[in-house]
């Protein structure tokens, strides 16, 4: 299968996307003993790519896993405090995986936890955005108009967000259930957003990043991503 020179080089483990980019440039690469180009594709299976004259490294066989992530978890490999961290909820034998983005400590669901560092890089670059939402339960005075502020413009953290799609679920005695879906992702951004509208936050679920969704995973359990979700978080931007 054809791919950009850039990912096959920063597949196989040798460097970065960007640091591949400047290999090619510099002329330092090579397709079937031709010179490459920036924006050249090859296929890793039948093409001949080297870099330096070498041949690239035997590519990595990386790991990526979805974790429901309970409330009461940080989302770090350890913790200076002491907190349960979400390392000691997904043990996958030789593996050292880290999460890919952040959900606050109060915050649940799903979180993409992986070895691929080029491909967690990326991901959680800003440049890169990709739909996300989020299951809220809120308590409020007047639940519909919350929502109508929820789909306007506001500012977070001095700059300028909208979320992509508000919708209220059910509400009832001043209480409510939302979905909530943005495209920015910045730190605590939906509760920042409810707070903003005069909401109480009580429960916050991550249900879906771009394609993947969480399903019916049990809380605190985690499954391996299948080859059509790996090929999402691996695709180029």
């Amino acid at each position: 299968m054809q791919e950009r020179l850039q990912k096959i080089i920063a597949g196989a483990g040798l460097c970065s996307r960007r640091a591949a980019e400047e290999l090619i440039a510099q002329g330092r690469v090579t397709v079937n003993g031709e010179k490459a180009q920036i924006g050249q594709t090859a296929d890793p299976e039948t093409d001949c790519v080297l870099v330096d004259g070498e041949p690239l490294p035997e590519k990595k066989a990386y790991t990526y896993v979805m974790l429901n992530k309970p409330k009461g978890y940080v989302t770090t490999m350890r913790d200076d405090q002491g907190r349960p961290t979400v390392a000691e909820l997904v043990q996958v034998q030789g593996k050292r995986l880290y999460p890919v983005g952040r959900l606050d400590m109060y915050s649940e669901g799903l979180l993409i936890m992986t070895d691929d560092g080029e491909t967690a890089n990326r991901l959680m670059h800003p440049s890169h955005r990709v739909e996300k939402t989020y299951i809220v339960d809120v308590v409020g005075d007047d639940l519909r108009e919350a929502v109508y502020r929820l789909r306007q413009e506001m500012e977070i953290d001095g700059c300028k967000i909208k979320a992509l799609d508000v919708q209220l679920i059910r509400q009832g005695g001043g209480r409510g259930q939302l979905s909530v879906t943005i495209g920015e992702g910045r730190n605590r951004q939906v509760r920042k957003m409810c707070d903003q509208c005069g909401l109480k936050l009580q429960r916050l679920v991550r249900v879906s990043e771009g394609p993947l969704e969480l399903g019916e995973l049990p809380r605190g359990k985690w499954r391996f991503l299948t080859p059509e979700e790996v090929k999402f978080l691996t695709a180029e931007c």
